[in-house]
């Protein structure tokens, strides 16, 4: 089992920065991706950024967030982060941490989720 917490949330103007952060514990050898997804008010969770953790940590986003929004991890902390710049009343959401993982089986695990309201 792999248990996420986020953190970092919260009320922002429009063309500011927020830092979420996920923490993961529990069975974490077993996790190879994590990221991070988002759902506003009536639209479906989407992609926002992952990255793998070993090797290199190769990352993927999406086209929303490409140039304002870096992912990064600390594996030492078992730790990743979204850093939010040049946000936009767009980018307002529940940002969910998201671990994908392999024991058996694939799994994956969901954190419980961090608003973010960005205010024009």
């Amino acid at each position: 089992q792999v248990q996420l917490v986020e953190s970092g949330g919260g009320l922002v103007q429009a063309g500011g920065s927020l830092r979420l952060s996920c923490a993961a514990s529990g069975s974490t050898f077993s996790i190879n991706a994590m990221g991070w997804y988002r759902q506003a008010p009536g639209k479906q969770r989407e992609l926002v950024a992952t990255i793998s953790t070993g090797g290199g940590g190769s990352t993927n986003y999406a086209d929303s967030v490409k140039g304002r929004f870096i992912i990064f991890r600390d594996n030492a902390k078992n730790t990743v982060y979204l850093q939010m710049n040049s946000l936009k009343p767009e980018d307002t959401a529940v940002y969910y941490c998201n671990a994908q993982a392999k024991m058996v089986h694939a799994i994956e695990y969901w954190g419980k989720g961090t608003l973010v309201t960005v205010s024009s």
